[in-house]
């Protein structure tokens, strides 16, 4: 079977800062105000993930549940999960069922948490830089980008982002690049064969495996 994980290169370096704030900044704040700049934003998330994870021993440890829990409270409402998901599955997804769609959302997100919590016992000094931005105001879709700084050289981290509609909408962050490998485009790679191979229900049942795996691992 196919290996349902990202490769991610020389990320060791800095793998516990990379991987959790390619978690879309997790383990902060909701969005403080709908026309909070998006660089801004991304600044605070992940001074916030950093300090976060060197102060909880039992995420650092890679606590699944915890980081579970963490995950829905603290992540959700600054991602677009629902667009990340759909646009690494492609095309199959308007063919898929509401359930499908809300299996495959749950299974891709265990897989990013599992597959990345391993690390965290690794964040120690690491600082994040947001590189100067480039955005207009009236732009709907924005690149932020940010290097991860620590012992050696460092670590790019981008993100997109797009404008939520609504006052209270606030940027949403819908893709992720490491080390100038975008999350959503390798998944979308793996997940492609898959669906070929066995449809949307074999893309289910092999993430459910591959989560199973690292459960037990």
């Amino acid at each position: 079977m196919m290996k349902l994980f990202v490769q991610r290169r020389s990320v060791g370096r800095f793998a516990a800062a990379s991987a959790m704030l390619a978690l879309a900044a997790a383990f902060v704040q909701p969005v403080r105000a709908a026309d909070e700049a998006p660089d801004k934003l991304i600044q605070r998330l992940s001074t916030d993930v950093l300090n976060t994870i060197k102060s909880d021993k039992s995420i650092k440890s890679g606590e699944i549940d915890k980081i579970m829990v963490l995950v829905d409270t603290k992540i959700m409402p600054n991602v677009n999960f629902e667009r990340m998901t759909a646009s690494a599955v492609g095309p199959s997804w308007r063919q898929a069922t509401p359930d499908q769609q809300k299996r495959l959302e749950d299974e891709f997100k265990k897989l990013l948490v599992r597959t990345y919590a391993g690390a965290l016992d690794q964040v120690s000094d690491q600082t994040v830089t947001v590189r100067p931005f480039r955005g207009s105001p009236d732009d709907k879709e924005v690149l932020v980008r940010t290097e991860v700084h620590g012992n050696g050289d460092p670590v790019q981290l981008d993100y997109r982002l797009e404008k939520a509609p609504g006052q209270a909408g606030g940027w949403k962050i819908y893709n992720l690049n490491v080390l100038g490998v975008w999350l959503v485009d390798t998944y979308r790679t793996q997940f492609s064969q898959q669906i070929n191979s066995k449809g949307i229900d074999g893309l289910i049942a092999a993430l459910e495996e591959r989560n199973k795996r690292n459960g037990k691992s």
